[in-house]
């Protein structure tokens, strides 16, 4: 009896550093967001638990995180390769200050693949995002200088930014991305959580959405549902390569099909221009500066690192002053900062993980085992216009590695 008393506290001690942690990477704790009420030590205090914590618990859990490592050889090659591209940086100090991200976000993504289900993943990240909303609603209302955008003189220059909700993750569009997530992971959620429950996470992130000015987070987040949906219900009971192909069938051509019949119409109706807000010359600036560099990269965050030549350079090709802090596009942010070497090893990564989700949702018949073919579709479509795979530390790519670890050892219970 009192062995099971301290497993059932051993247990709720690792799903609280769980909800800890995925706060800490979702951005509630960082700068323009609740870490500007507290003192900076404290902030950094936090950042360096989570990184010897997870260091400390991954081999700790040694037999565990060595087998999901044997089976995930080309994303801890893509980590090591971001870890030690500070040694090619063109700041190198800078690189490998933030190469820590490198070791807590793997570290972590090992735990948590480790030690919890997939089930129980999608259950604690449910939580930390609707505790993400609570605390949003309360900034807004008690500290609207944190909740609401507006209160800077970058806001004032931004007529679109002023008044838009960005709760506790520092920009509008953060909370967009995060928002866009909650909506998709409270719609998978287990059925044996509360239908009120998922009901009004649901409902909450897609208000939230809105009120953070992001029409297309709200809009892709019908997509994606979409897309999810169709996985669920019109799976056949043939061959897994034909669903494959109709599902890649299916959503490449639709969305080709849209996207280049009526791209011009498309980003006028969402209040864009064709140029996506000036995305595109950034775009080719950074393919022109790739091709000097083009198999390791300029170094993890060098590009963009602050006073960064290349940075400047960037902002011109918009014709403004502005200085761009990222590509406002993952995956050419990751090949600029580690080369086309490290873009082949993600996408080898990401592929083979879509493939093994894809057979998970057709295999299946509960709403969590469909959330990953959903985030992946979701991290797909969401690095088209922003930024969220290497860059910081942050929730989008720890997730993404949970995914991928974690699915060898689901696939696996299913056969």
């Amino acid at each position: 009896m009192h062995e099971k008393v301290i497993n059932i506290i051993v247990r709720l001690g690792e799903k609280g550093f769980v909800i800890f942690s995925l706060s800490l990477f979702s951005g509630i704790f960082g700068w323009d967001s609740l870490g500007d009420l507290m003192p900076r030590f404290i902030v950094g205090l936090m950042r360096y638990f989570l990184w010897g914590a997870s260091m400390f618990l991954v081999c700790f859990f040694w037999r565990s995180t060595i087998i999901i490592v044997k089976q995930n050889i080309p994303l801890i090659a893509l980590s090591l390769l971001a870890f030690f591209s500070f040694i090619w940086s063109d700041v190198p100090n800078f690189t490998l200050f933030n190469a820590r991200d490198i070791i807590m976000m793997t570290c972590f993504g090992l735990y948590f693949s480790t030690r919890f289900s997939l089930k129980e993943q999608v259950k604690l990240i449910a939580f930390t995002l609707f505790l993400g909303i609570c605390l949003s609603i309360i900034a807004v209302i008690l500290i609207p200088s944190v909740g609401l955008h507006g209160f800077t003189a970058a806001d004032v220059q931004i007529e679109n930014h002023s008044g838009s909700w960005r709760g506790v993750y520092g920009h509008k569009n953060i909370m967009g991305s995060t928002m866009l997530l909650c909506s998709l992971i409270f719609f998978t959620l287990p059925k044996d959580c509360s239908r009120l429950y998922r009901l009004s996470g649901f409902i909450l992130s897609l208000i939230l959405m809105l009120l953070s000015k992001s029409r297309t987070a709200f809009i892709l987040s019908f997509i994606i549902i979409g897309l999810v949906l169709f996985c669920k219900n019109f799976r056949w009971r043939g061959k897994i390569s034909v669903i494959f192909a109709d599902i890649g069938i299916f959503f490449i051509g639709s969305t080709s099909l849209v996207l280049f019949t009526y791209w011009v119409e498309l980003l006028s109706g969402l209040g864009r221009d064709p140029t996506l807000t000036g995305r595109t010359p950034i775009w080719e600036s950074m393919i022109a500066r790739l091709m000097e560099r083009p198999l390791l990269g300029f170094g993890r965050g060098a590009f963009w690192a602050p006073k960064s030549k290349y940075a400047v350079q960037a902002g011109q090709a918009i014709g403004s002053g502005w200085v761009p802090p990222h590509g406002h596009n993952g995956l050419l942010d990751l090949a600029i900062d580690i080369g086309l070497i490290g873009l082949v090893l993600f996408l080898i990564t990401y592929f083979t993980t879509v493939i093994k989700s894809l057979k998970i949702a057709y295999a299946t018949k509960n709403n969590e085992e469909l959330f990953p073919i959903g985030y992946l579709i979701f991290l797909t479509i969401n690095n088209v216009t922003e930024s969220y795979l290497l860059r910081f530390a942050n929730l989008f790519w720890v997730i993404f590695i949970t995914i991928a670890f974690n699915l060898n050892k689901e696939v696996k219970l299913i056969h």
